[in-house]
C-alpha cells in the first residue's frame, strides 16, 4: 500500500539517538552510529521522532510501504523493554552523543587530588556505540584503550584520557573486529594522533591489530603509538 512514512537522511544524522528514544513503536534503531528505520510496519507515520532530531535528518515521504501493524510494534517494544532490564535506572540512551565540558569550577580539588578529577571529554566511549562522525573528533587526539586498562592503572585519567577523545573496547568479549568502524572514524574526522593502550595479555593484540588495519584503510598518515600495561599496572617497555 502507498502511505506516509518517515525517511532518514543518513548523511545528516549525527548519531545522537534522540529519535530512537522518541519513537514509541521502536521503529528506529541505531545501526553503526546512525539512525535507521528498521521495519516499515513498525512506523505509524505520526512522526513523534521528527521534532527531536537536531539536524533535520528525518522527514515524511509517501511511498509503497507495509501497513502499520500495531500488534507487531507493541511486541517489539515489549521485547526492547525486556532487553533493558538490569540497566541503570536513569534510562539514559547509551548511544546519545554528547561533549563533556570541564571548567575550573573545582581548582582546590584538582590541586590536592588531581587523580580524583575525571578527564573524560565525551560520551559514549564504547567503540560499538560511538558515532563515526562527531564534532568532538575534529582536531582530536584519539585514545583507543582496552577496557581493562583503566582498572589496572590508577592514574589512567591523568596520564591517558586527559586531552584525548576516548574509545574503549574488548575484542575478545565483544567478538567483533573494530577495524572497519575505526577506519570510518579516521576517514570522516580530522584526527591528529592515535594512542593505543592495551593490556599485556594476548587477547588485547586484537585491539592493536584493529587500529593498525584502520589506519591502513583510512589512507591517512596519522602518528600513532602503542602503550602496553601489565596486569599489576606497570607500563611494559
Amino acid at each position: 500500500m502507498r502511505r506516509r512514512i518517515i525517511e532518514i537522511d543518513e548523511a545528516k544524522c549525527n548519531g545522537c539517538g534522540a529519535c530512537a528514544e522518541a519513537c514509541h513503536e521502536g521503529a528506529i534503531a541505531m545501526v553503526d552510529g546512525k539512525a535507521r528505520l528498521t521495519r516499515d510496519d513498525y512506523c505509524d507515520g505520526l512522526g513523534d521522532c521528527l521534532p527531536t532530531c537536531p539536524t533535520g535528518a528525518i522527514s515524511f515521504v509517501e511511498r509503497e510501504a507495509e501497513a502499520y501493524d500495531k500488534e507487531a510494534a507493541e511486541a517489539n517494544i515489549a521485547a526492547k523493554r525486556a532487553e533493558k532490564e538490569g540497566r541503570l535506572p536513569c534510562g539514559c540512551p547509551g548511544t546519545q552523543s554528547r561533549e563533556i565540558r570541564r571548567g575550573e569550577e573545582r581548582p582546590e580539588m584538582e590541586k590536592y587530588s588531581p587523580q580524583a578529577i575525571s578527564r573524560l571529554s565525551q560520551w559514549p566511549v564504547q567503540i560499538k556505540l560511538v558515532p563515526v562522525k562527531a564534532p568532538y573528533f575534529n582536531g582530536a587526539k584519539l585514545l583507543v584503550a582496552a577496557d581493562c586498562t583503566a582498572f589496572a592503572r590508577a592514574d589512567f585519567h591523568e596520564r591517558f584520557i586527559k586531552n584525548h577523545v576516548t574509545l574503549v573496547g574488548c575484542p575478545k568479549l565483544d567478538g567483533i573486529d573494530y577495524a572497519e568502524k575505526l577506519a570510518e572514524i579516521l576517514k570522516n574526522n580530522d584526527i591528529k594522533s592515535v594512542t593505543v593502550v592495551r593490556m599485556e595479555v594476548p587477547c588485547c593484540g586484537g585491539l592493536e591489530a584493529a587500529v593498525k588495519e584502520a589506519l591502513r584503510q583510512s589512507g591517512k598518515f596519522i602518528p600513532w603509538q602503542v602503550v602496553t600495561i601489565s596486569v599489576d599496572g606497570n607500563i611494559v617497555d
